[in-house]
Formats: C-alpha cells, structure tokens, sequence
C-alpha cells in the first residue's frame, strides 16, 4: 500500500511540532511557521532572547509567582514563539503580508496584535489557549483561525 502524503497543513504543523522541540520554556513548548505560497518564510519557538540564559537554566519565574498560563504575559523571561518568527522574518527584511501562521498553540492577545498589523490573513493551529481576549481580536480583525488535530 502507498503512503498517503500529509496534507499542507498536516505537513507545516508537523514542521511547527518540530521547531517547537527547540523550546527551552518549563511550562510550554510552542512552535511557529510563517507561509505564504506553501513557501516557508520563518520558523520560531518559545524562549529566552540571544545571549540570556534560557529558562531550562535560570528558572521560571511565572511558576516562582503562580501565574496562571495565559495572564501576565509581561512576566517572562522568553519570547513567544509567533514573536520569534517575526523577528526572524524582519531580520531577513520578510514581509508576512497575507501569510499563514502555522503554530502548535492559539496565539495570545499579545501576539494577536502583532499577527493583526503584519498583515498574516488566516491560522492555523494544533491546539487551544486560554485567552479569549486573543480570540475575540481575531475574529474582530476577519482573521480565519481553524483548529487542525
């Protein structure tokens, strides 16, 4: 019998379930893939900025405070994983106007923002996160989200 190829968004979530193992974060691990065309044009993961220690060896202060998943996102020593990716893309001068997002977990309001202004026109995702804030923005904003298992 012939192996059935992966669809395209079984085949860039499976490319985001991989990125994300690159995460250093204790609670989450999360990966990101921007596209446009079924061309890849970014990846990111969740963790600390370039030349800070990762939270794997510093700690996690969320866990030290008891902050819930999904609130006080300013207190993290990591990025997130959609904000890696475009910092990638800016960094090689990649414009993400009408690209897809391709992430292993719903963005939160923070990057929902950022998603809303870069132009990304739909996302797909793998699973949920408990920020409604984030998903009413996105609906308020047209912006196809759709759940892939």
């Amino acid at each position: 019998m012939k192996d059935r190829r992966p669809t395209w968004d079984e085949y860039f979530l499976g490319i985001a379930d991989l990125v994300s193992k690159r995460s250093t974060c204790l609670r989450r691990r999360v990966g990101a893939v921007l596209v446009k065309d079924k061309r890849m044009l970014a990846t990111g993961y969740n963790g600390a900025p370039s030349r800070i220690a990762h939270c794997s060896d510093a700690g996690c202060i969320r866990e030290k405070l008891k902050i819930p998943s999904g609130e006080r996102h300013e207190l993290c020593r990591g990025l997130h994983a959609e904000q890696n990716a475009f910092l990638q893309a800016a960094l090689h001068g990649t414009s993400l106007k009408d690209a897809i997002l391709y992430s292993t977990t719903q963005p939160c309001i923070i990057c929902a923002k950022m998603i809303i202004n870069a132009g990304i026109g739909e996302i797909v995702i793998r699973g949920t996160y408990p920020d409604e804030m984030a998903r009413d923005i996105l609906k308020e904003a047209k912006i196809k989200v759709r759940v892939v298992r």
